[in-house]
């Protein structure tokens, strides 16, 4: 017993000094904005086209954006939906929309009508911010919505989004106002700059919700807390070294993890954000020569995209050393060594949207520059070691939850534990009892431990195809290929890609009395009746017709439907 006395006495601090309002406060990305107005006031922050701002300009925006929205009720427990391409206006809404107490929903700009209603209506968005040439989705998607939910329907605030750039169409936003959309710079000037915003009064209130991929059979809405977000964000500084005033190209879109969180990381920095629309490998290399862009952040198919990319759209060489980091499916190591013969530095990283976004880093060793640079790629295509604002990482045996050995051969599946793991799934307590059990977050990513510790994703448990950066459940397509006339079964698995890294590729069997020999024909037909039910990059590239490989039980064998894809080689140029 006096052991066990000693020892609580031990647990017991040096004092009993407790918080108080000096020297304690909630965590939040929000006070980065206003110290780069104070520090940068007339620095550039935002750069679209032929329009600019500055950090103090930004700041004022953000404000008057709170203001405004304070003005129409909307504030703690609020969810405003913002569906925009990379401009200002998404970037101003990641602090504008928490700096009036709401919640930031960027939703994916390529989803159709039908998954956008049923993700406004879980989220329960009160505001809707709408580029105009998503307008008329966004109008879809509502008329879903009111349909499906009738007397009940409460319209919510939309605000719409001018953007004057040569790829938009003028009508658009003469539409929206006629329909009664409110346009973003009328809306802004509604509000106030000298807008007193409040942190949050707890870092564990939610600053951001995002969708992993639009599914509507099991909704997964990440929520993100204010303590991750800052977090995160610091990190993104540590692990990729980016110096104060860094000039980031947005090439990942901003919907995409709330942009992998470098949306407030740039206002840490006092940066600039280098805005693109739409992603060109010419944009890329112009924005790099007359931007003077210093870092980005894409996914292996943009690198793909710009080592590729013709003479006449590259300016070679590189002014200066371009820092890359890349996510998602490992860069094949062909893509590494050109990106690295032609200037660029490529970091590799990986996680998920309940992660943050990137939440571990191929942390390079300088050892490796003396290494053949075939060996410099193979190393470099791990997934690697933790952030510095992860506290647990571990590969684990998916029979008796203990770390695999660091031997490279022993696959378990990734697990995260910390700061920078989600709040959980919105309204899901049954998707969160799953992803929590055992007090680790679990990814479904099988992967194994190298001797010197690095991580290294061999497999998916989940069957999600990554085409271009973005996740497709193979459930979804399936589902879908299912209510087509002719198909009786089918079954949807990854095929190597030379422009997306990987795309649909549906395996079919047709019902009985339908003749096969018209394949091509009925193939185009498939496809023609997926793309008007689904996402346009959801859609098969590719079909095969046949009988399904089942186990005695009934199973589709679905691993060796991979193989057959494999086996058939990439899709040489399939589009969206």
């Amino acid at each position: 017993m006096a052991m066990e006395g000693r020892r609580h006495e031990k647990e017991r601090d040096i004092d009993d000094l407790p918080k108080n309002e000096a020297n304690y406060t909630a965590l939040t990305p929000l006070w980065f904005l206003k110290r780069a107005a104070l520090v940068h006031p007339h620095r550039r922050s935002v750069v679209h086209g032929s329009v600019q701002y500055t950090w103090l300009q930004t700041y004022q925006r953000c404000c008057r954006l709170a203001s405004a929205l304070s003005k129409h009720s909307v504030g703690f427990g609020s969810t405003v939906a913002v569906i925009a391409p990379n401009i200002p206006a998404m970037y101003e809404a990641h602090f504008g929309v928490p700096m009036s107490g709401a919640v930031i929903n960027a939703v994916n700009i390529r989803l159709n009508a039908p998954t956008i209603a049923f993700l406004l209506e879980h989220s329960a968005s009160e505001v809707i911010m709408v580029d105009q040439e998503y307008f008329k989705v966004a109008e879809k998607a509502l008329k879903i919505l009111q349909e499906k939910i009738k007397t009940n329907f409460k319209p919510p605030i939309l605000i719409v989004i001018k953007d004057e750039s040569s790829e938009c169409d003028p009508k658009n936003l003469q539409y929206a106002i006629a329909k009664g959309a409110i346009e973003y710079e009328k809306f802004l000037e509604s509000g106030d700059t000298e807008f007193i915003w409040k942190p949050p009064q707890d870092e564990w209130h939610s600053i951001a919700l995002g969708y992993t991929s639009g599914t509507t059979s099991s909704p997964k809405g990440v929520v993100l807390h204010h303590r991750g977000a800052y977090l995160a964000a610091t990190s993104n500084v540590v692990v990729w070294g980016i110096p104060e005033g860094a000039v980031y190209l947005w090439t990942l879109p901003m919907f995409h993890c709330n942009g992998w969180c470098f949306t407030w990381t740039l206002a840490a920095i006092c940066g600039t954000n280098i805005c693109l629309r739409q992603v060109t490998a010419k944009g890329v290399y112009f924005a790099i020569a007359n931007h003077g862009a210093t870092h980005f952040c894409a996914a292996p198919v943009v690198l793909n995209t710009i080592v590729n990319a013709p003479p006449k759209d590259t300016i070679l060489p590189l002014p200066r050393k371009v820092h890359v980091m890349t996510a998602g499916a490992a860069p094949p190591p062909s893509v590494l060594f050109k990106m690295s013969q032609n200037g660029f530095r490529v970091t590799h990283t990986y996680g998920l949207s309940e992660t943050y976004g990137p939440s571990t880093i191929c942390a390079w060793k300088p050892e490796w520059d003396e290494l053949p640079p075939e060996t410099q790629a193979k190393l470099n295509a791990r997934q690697g070691v933790p952030y510095t604002a992860l506290e647990g990482l571990e590969v684990m045996d998916t029979k008796t939850f203990r770390p695999v050995p660091s031997d490279g051969t022993t696959v378990g599946e990734i697990v995260f534990r910390g700061n920078i793991v989600m709040k959980g799934y919105l309204k899901n307590p049954k998707a969160n009892t799953e992803a929590f059990a055992n007090g680790w977050f679990h990814s479904g990513d099988l992967a194994v431990k190298h001797p010197d510790g690095y991580i290294e994703i061999k497999d998916r448990s989940k069957d999600i195809i990554i085409s271009g950066g973005e996740n497709i459940s193979s459930v979804e397509v399936e589902n879908t290929l299912y209510q087509h006339p002719m198909v009786g079964e089918a079954s949807v698995v990854a095929r190597p890609d030379t422009r997306w890294g990987e795309s649909p590729c549906a395996f079919v069997t047709l019902k009985e009395g339908i003749g096969e020999s018209d394949e091509g024909k009925i193939a185009d037909d498939i496809m023609k009746f997926c793309r008007s039910k689904m996402p346009a990059y959801w859609v098969p590239k590719s079909v095969v017709f046949g009988p399904l490989p089942k186990t005695a039980t009934g199973k589709v064998q679905k691993h060796l439907l991979r193989a057959k894809a494999k086996e058939m080689g990439p899709v040489k140029m399939s589009k969206l």
